[in-house]
């Protein structure tokens, strides 16, 4: 039976996340304090018993979600699982991070500055209101890719994450996101929503983001992952440091193709996949993408003592 660690992107923050990890393992806790260090504040307090509006503030999520991944993987490490055991790592856009961190490719220290960074970038790239996201339901990626092409009309409008077979997040300008709703509706999207982001992540008008993801990646040491990472834009497994540098800049505006992510992964023969860290998001994407495959999510000490049996 083989294996594969996942690790959440945002939308899985919650108020309260990893606190029980936390108290029940030392290693975990470590990583939040090295968290906390890395970026001169108490986000673990944030986390714990903060507000939810401020917890989801994108500069925030981001190294939250990976500390609680981080913090799930050592507590397992404590029990005698380890990364290791698995057969490749990915991770679901900010995930990615998370993922890279898992395998041992960048410290938790780089990891959560990065991300620091990466969220007041992707912020900062859109003024507010400009751009917009919406989810289209009952899709195929296919027919979603040409929603967005004829929703565009000169503006930004691009499929930035396939999540599952029947789920595809567009992102651009706002108007064309709006045109690209009421176009896949009319091509029979069971649903087609906008979606309560801050920015339009994943599409062209994130390159400003890019490159101070360029920039501020140019100045961290990449190791080795000790397992393969499947990295989001091209759907395979990559090891050499220097294309994971420069994958995760296509990242920033490139697309998230995580359904391509997990067949692949299955078509190396993964069969079960564990979830590590906050929600249980990815866990319900790749039941839809390979209903053969398991899945068990790893963010509390219930779930570690069932995977223990």
């Amino acid at each position: 039976m083989s294996r594969a660690f996942v690790f959440p992107g945002q939308g899985a923050q919650a108020i309260g996340m990893g606190r029980a990890l936390a108290e029940a393992w030392p290693a975990a806790a470590a990583v939040f304090e090295e968290v906390d260090a890395a970026l001169g504040e108490k986000l673990s307090a944030l986390i714990w018993e903060g507000d939810i509006e401020t917890l989801t503030l994108t500069a925030n999520a981001q190294p939250a979600l990976m500390a609680t991944s981080m913090a799930a993987l050592r507590a397992l490490e404590a029990e005698g699982f380890a990364v290791t055991d698995a057969a490749f790592v990915a991770g679901h856009s900010l995930g990615e991070y998370s993922a890279l961190c898992a395998a041992g490719s960048l410290s938790i220290t780089d990891t959560a500055k990065l991300l620091r960074v990466r969220g007041e970038a992707m912020q900062s790239a859109v003024p507010v209101g400009v751009g917009a996201m919406a989810a289209l339901l009952g899709l195929d990626f296919e027919t979603a890719t040409a929603v967005a092409a004829e929703a565009a009309q000169g503006e930004v409008c691009q499929a930035a994450n396939d999540n599952d077979p029947a789920q595809v997040v567009v992102s651009g300008a706002k108007a064309a996101v709006e045109r690209a709703v009421e176009i896949a509706k009319a091509k029979g999207a069971k649903r087609a929503l906008m979606l309560p982001v801050s920015a339009p992540f994943h599409c062209a008008l994130m390159q400003p983001a890019a490159e101070r993801m360029a920039e501020a990646l140019a100045g961290v040491a990449i190791q080795a992952p000790v397992v393969p990472v499947v990295a989001n834009v091209v759907a395979h497994a990559v090891t050499d440091p220097e294309e994971i540098r420069r994958l995760l800049v296509a990242q920033v505006t490139g697309s998230v193709r995580w359904r391509e992510s997990v067949q692949w992964m299955v078509g190396q023969g993964v069969t079960e996949f564990w979830e590590i860290g906050a929600g249980k998001a990815l866990s319900g994407m790749i039941k839809r993408i390979a209903k053969e495959t398991t899945q068990a999510a790893v963010g509390t000490p219930e779930d570690i003592a069932k995977l223990k049996g």
